[in-house]
């Protein structure tokens, strides 16, 4: 067993699988901490490598391309002391530090793991159900549905609309930027009825945004990555063959159902102006981006 134990989190390798459990120290991002334990197969891993500097060094990992819902989801945005797969070591343990990353070097080279993308998820993501409460409203995910409930700060166009409930199968992606602290973040669940509208994130009903507390808004990443393991792999989404072309043409829609979508959305809008919910300007303006949108 090659361990590594540190206030950031520790890391240990038994051959096979490199467990990574977050440290408790308050200087551990909430991220970590609530995404818990992580599993890794020695197959979903592409490289390591111990990172030395005068104070502190860091142990980094590489996951093979498609392995991780977690990577997928987040397309790299997540800050780095948030990420996971990143360990702050002292520099009084470097030497354990690079043992551990040649242990696990050692085992990739043994197992002939190949660095190549895989064709399928290899780590499940965080259990469900999940629910996190951001800036726009409360996110929940049971593992077939989702359901976004409006906060009294949200938009009066998304608070009119209601609770918002969509299924697994009514997905084509999940779209994921993070709140910075200096420019606001969104979480968008795009449908096959969605996928080319361009509302902007304070008005769609199919998004978060996200402009409030950057940790804790942070945490939409969890439900992102909960329904990422639950949507097709990318792989199969990327291919060139004809069963791939066929599912990419499907997850769009045909023009006669996108001009349907289209007087759907603004019969909506319409009917939202005439009850008073919206005023002439809300109205004038959120008409204009769906028209935009299609």
């Amino acid at each position: 067993m090659a361990e590594i134990i540190q206030r950031d989190g520790t890391w240990a390798f038994d051959g096979t699988t490199v467990r990574i459990t977050p440290g408790l120290h308050r200087s551990v991002p909430l991220f970590r901490q609530t995404y818990g334990e992580i599993a890794v197969p020695l197959e979903a891993v592409a490289g390591i490598v111990f990172e030395p500097e005068r104070k502190r060094g860091r142990l980094r990992m590489r996951l093979r391309e498609g392995a991780d819902p977690l990577l997928h989801a987040t397309g790299g945005r997540l800050p780095d002391t948030a990420d996971p797969y990143r360990l702050a070591v002292d520099v009084d343990r470097a030497g354990v530090a690079e043992y551990v990353a040649e242990e696990i070097r050692r085992a990739l080279l043994l197992d002939q793991i190949p660095k190549d993308p895989t064709k399928t998820y290899l780590l499940p993501g965080p259990p469900v159900p999940v629910s996190v409460r951001s800036s726009d409203g409360t996110v929940s995910f049971d593992g077939t549905q989702v359901r976004i409930d409006w906060s009294d700060t949200s938009d009066r166009v998304k608070r009119a609309t209601g609770p918002r409930i969509i299924g697994v199968g009514e997905l084509v992606q999940v779209e994921w930027l993070p709140n910075s602290g200096y420019e606001d973040g969104f979480l968008r669940f795009v449908t096959r009825e969605t996928v080319f509208s361009k509302l902007p994130p304070e008005k769609d009903p199919y998004a978060l945004d996200l402009w409030g507390s950057a940790r804790r808004d942070l945490l939409t990443a969890l439900v992102a990555t909960a329904i990422t393991a639950r949507l097709p792999h990318p792989s199969t989404r990327t291919g060139v063959d004809s069963a791939d072309r066929t599912q990419l043409a499907a997850a769009v829609p045909r023009p006669a159902d996108h001009h349907d979508v289209l007087l759907r959305r603004l019969r909506e809008l319409g009917e939202l102006h005439r009850d008073g919910i919206l005023t002439d300007e809300e109205f004038a303006m959120t008409k204009a981006a769906v028209l935009r949108g299609f």
